[in-house]
């Protein structure tokens, strides 16, 4: 996906940053720019700034440097009411004495908007949640579930073009929360509104978006679509945030543009591509997905360089199996397999070869 431009972009950080007691930054000089009709989700351990970020953007915090805009327009110095922005929270943030139909109407009357228009956009929204029998019930009525799917409606009553959305699932139980993820996604992308969504969960937000925002100690880290950001790490940090990974330490021995040898701590030497590092001598994290460790040599390339392992542990997890091996003196080394008629099942304590194209194997900073 291209990089967006400021000028061109729907919401945009401009150097934008955050201090809470005028030392210590939260937020370092922020640039995002997001287009229209983006499903945008800022992921990140807790206290890395990207709630910092949602609440900046929805007005209820203010940037200590920087501008942010929306639709081209400064919103600095505009408050959070005027901004006509969405939001769902993971606390559902509802009026408990106010009936479900009651509380998607208040954002309306905040509007002055008149009563048979209002009770058209409220039963519209209801429907797009499927919560259209549920005007007359009291949030206590109803589940964690119901109670999320209103806040959602609420957020969308008054048709917004931008809808912030903080951890709004985390609350739910796994299998509600992959079915809402979906339904949001479907949601957005009928709508055409521009969603920024905060979470910590990597599944979430590989899942549900269209480009993530990898948040680490108030800097995005790397900024790029789901797929690019699982298959293409651009540093350490991102390889272990993002799904699993298996890390082992070493040497680049020798380095060309597209592939580099790198002598492990043990002494074994492997294959990878080189991606953050810059020379021979360099010390260097090398990152493996487990799904891409190969235990039948005739698929790697010719001259491709193995390494002995022990399997220590075999899980069956349905539709895969993952086993632990001890690899290169790391006893945490992890593979996945389909599980697949002709797949085999290793015993623990049997000894194989390993190994992997160069290609799924990325060089990383120490």
């Amino acid at each position: 996906m291209q990089q967006v431009k400021n000028d061109e972009a729907f919401v945009a950080f401009e150097r934008v940053q955050k201090s809470y007691d005028g030392e210590t930054l939260v937020v370092k000089d922020l640039n995002l720019a997001i287009p229209k009709g983006e499903f945008l989700t800022l992921l990140g351990p807790s206290g890395s700034g990207k709630t910092t970020c949602l609440m900046m953007l929805a007005g209820f915090e203010t940037a200590t440097h920087g501008d942010i805009r929306l639709d081209g327009v400064s919103v600095n110095n505009i408050p959070p009411h005027k901004r006509g922005i969405g939001m769902v929270f993971q606390n559902y943030a509802l009026f408990p004495h106010m009936t479900v139909g009651e509380n998607l109407s208040f954002p309306l009357e905040v509007r002055k908007m008149g009563k048979s228009e209002r009770e058209a956009k409220v039963k519209r929204a209801l429907d797009m949640v499927q919560m259209g029998d549920f005007a007359a019930r009291r949030p206590a009525q109803m589940s964690g579930g119901q109670q999320q799917r209103v806040a959602l409606a609420r957020a969308l009553v008054f048709e917004p073009e931008l809808v912030l959305m903080d951890e709004p699932l985390g609350a739910l139980d796994k299998q509600l929360r992959e079915t809402l993820q979906f339904e949001i996604t479907n949601l957005a992308h009928q709508l055409g509104i521009t969603v920024v969504y905060v979470t910590h969960d990597q599944t979430e937000a590989l899942t549900m978006s269209d480009r993530v925002a990898v948040f680490n100690d108030g800097r995005i880290q790397q900024l790029a679509t789901p797929d690019d950001l699982y298959e293409r790490p651009q540093n350490s940090f991102v390889a272990q945030f993002i799904g699993e990974n298996n890390t082992l330490t070493g040497v680049v021995q020798d380095i060309s543009d597209k592939s580099c040898t790198v002598r492990l701590d043990s002494g074994d030497v492997i294959d990878a591509m080189p991606v953050n590092v810059g020379a021979v001598g360099d010390r260097t994290k090398v990152s493996i997905r487990p799904e891409r460790v190969e235990i039948d040599k005739t698929r790697l390339q010719p001259g491709a360089h193995t390494l002995k392992a022990e399997v220590l542990e075999f899980i069956y997890m349905g539709d895969i199996f993952r086993t632990r091996l001890r690899v290169a003196g790391m006893d945490d080394f992890v593979i996945k397999t389909r599980n697949a008629p002709d797949q085999v099942r290793l015993t623990p304590g049997t000894k194989i070869d390993i190994g992997w194209l160069a290609q799924d194997c990325r060089a990383l900073d120490a």
